[in-house]
């Protein structure tokens, strides 16, 4: 059984005058031009826009390609999540064993045999790259580097990044140690939004120890005050990879390349995925988590409404200037009959952009309804009765 149209109708006024501020009289705005992609000179990339999961641009992002240092991403994710539950702290002070200490490749320059702080320690892995760094967390996590490689994988598939299986915690090449650019950029979110409290560590361009002064390698950091992380990687096998999240107004992007053929390459490419991302898109909060949409009609309950909308934000990647070109609806159940606990799905929600539709999600009760006494409930009962009957 429908709704009235009439109800119907109103649905969609509300809708659209509440959560998208959009009048009627902008629906025949022009449309907005976008040109293709630019070229990326790398074997594969992908932009994305962290709030709405949507993917701007991309080529082979899927493709399973050593990961080298960006590999450290993970491991810096796994100790900020120790710091987060308080299983570990900053001050915590990490001996260095002789393996930490003979790992080869980029380095802190930390010392067999003395104790540093986990907030050295993580700093010397995002800020330098220090493959000894790396490993020394590891072993204070899990014991081993080896133990903290399955923590590292069964975290991986926790973030949905099916193409990715480590191998170790620095990156260096071993067989069987893969990622894609789109799981680094899925990694790259989850650090940001996670734990945002840790995310300024990758914008420093400078961190010493040891009376050693070293440079953050990424260098658009220096090039472009929007972007705020995150890390470089490089081997011979893996090229020249970089994973960078800028912010620019109320849009963050993260653009994240391997397989180019030089430092310079890695930043040039990235820079002209951002660059376009900002130029030609823009996200848009289209609902607040708890965010009342509407009261619908309760039949048989304590109260004859219930507060309707999203468990969570909800924001979708548009094209710049398009704003004006959305619509929506709210399709609720014809009829809604209490109980009704909070949570439970009421209908869905539909948003559309040139009758492409970027977003499809559940309308929940925000708020709890229960049983109505015996006289409401068989009262409701012959009234929805008759109202079927006439629909």
């Amino acid at each position: 059984m429908k709704l009235p149209m009439a109800f119907k109708m109103f649905t969609r006024i509300f809708f659209l005058a509440l959560s998208l501020t959009v009048l009627a009289a902008q629906a025949s705005a022009q449309s907005v031009l976008i040109p293709s992609p630019p070229q990326i000179a790398g074997s594969s990339w992908v932009l994305i826009d962290p709030l709405s999961g949507h993917v701007i641009m991309e080529h082979n992002s899927n493709e399973r390609l050593p990961p080298a240092s960006l590999t450290k991403m993970m491991t810096a994710y796994i100790v900020e999540r120790e710091l987060d539950e308080g299983r570990i702290s900053m001050t915590d002070m990490v001996p260095i064993s002789v393996k930490a200490w003979r790992t080869e490749g980029s380095r802190t320059f930390v010392r067999e045999g003395t104790s540093v702080s986990v907030e050295d320690l993580l700093k010397g892995v995002i800020i330098q790259s220090g493959n000894d760094a790396s490993v020394a967390l590891a072993e204070f996590i899990a014991g081993s580097e080896g133990a903290f490689v399955d923590i590292m994988n069964q975290q991986a598939q926790l973030l949905g990044m099916t193409n990715t299986h480590f191998q170790n915690a620095t990156g260096l090449p071993a067989t069987d140690h893969f990622s894609t650019a789109y799981d680094l950029a899925l990694l790259a979110r989850a650090i940001i939004q996670d734990y945002p409290e840790n995310y300024p560590l990758y914008a420093e361009k400078h961190f010493t120890y040891n009376n050693i002064r070293q440079p953050n390698r990424n260098a658009l950091l220096w090039r472009d005050d929007s972007v705020d992380g995150l890390k470089t990687g490089h081997t011979e096998e893996a090229g020249y990879c970089l994973v960078a999240s800028a912010k620019r107004g109320e849009t963050r992007l993260i653009a994240s390349v391997m397989g180019t053929s030089s430092s310079e390459a890695r930043s040039q490419e990235v820079q002209k995925m951002l660059n376009y991302g900002f130029r030609y898109y823009e996200s848009e909060r289209l609902f607040r988590a708890g965010q009342e949409l509407m009261a619908a009609k309760v039949w048989g309950g304590s109260a004859d409404q219930v507060s309707v909308g999203m468990a969570d934000d909800v924001f979708v990647t548009i094209p710049r200037g398009s704003r004006s070109k959305l619509e929506s609806s709210v399709d609720l159940d014809s009829v809604i009959k209490a109980p009704i606990k909070v949570g439970d799905e009421l209908g869905r929600v539909r948003v559309l952009l040139d009758g492409e539709t970027l977003v499809e999600k559940p309308v929940l009760a925000l708020t709890e309804v229960q049983e109505g006494g015996l006289f409401k409930r068989l009262w409701d009962a012959i009234k929805l009765f008759f109202v079927q009957l006439f629909n």
